[in-house]
């Protein structure tokens, strides 16, 4: 299972897009009614950015920013790490590992949006399985240093 490829998670999951100069606001009611974290900001139908949920809080709302005045290029990650769809769901945790993220865009080899990913969409079993990796990894450092 750690060997599957990410075109098999994306199947059906909603990706939802809004242009940069898109309010936070709608970035909210878009992520509420489409049950996801994360809204994917695009420039054209190329990747520009991320807004999570967690920017909501942290970069608007902590802030006491309007969330009508603020625009999504003004609050987003712009250029985020993503991975390509042929990527492996071993190599999408390590991506979100070393980047502490929680949702990861999937593209095509041109930054063409295909989908997203979150660390809900991976089974016990391949969470487990690069558990193991990295405590092996671990085990081999400490071992050698």
């Amino acid at each position: 299972m750690p060997n599957r490829r990410l075109r098999d998670v994306l199947s059906d999951h909603p990706i939802v897009r809004l242009d940069s100069d898109a309010s936070v606001r709608l970035a909210a009611a878009a992520m509420a009614e489409h049950h996801v974290g994360s809204v994917l900001v695009v420039e054209g139908d190329c990747l520009a950015g991320i807004f999570t949920e967690r920017d909501v809080i942290e970069r608007v709302v902590a802030k006491g920013l309007d969330s009508d005045a603020v625009t999504l290029a003004e609050v987003m990650t712009p250029d985020p790490v993503s991975v390509t769809d042929g990527a492996t769901v071993m190599r999408a945790l390590h991506a979100m590992r070393d980047g502490g993220l929680r949702h990861l865009p999937v593209t095509d080899e041109q930054h063409h949006i295909l989908g997203i990913v979150s660390m809900r969409d991976f089974v016990d079993d391949e969470v487990k399985a690069y558990d193991q990796e990295l405590e092996f990894r671990q085990s081999l450092t400490e071992r050698i240093g």
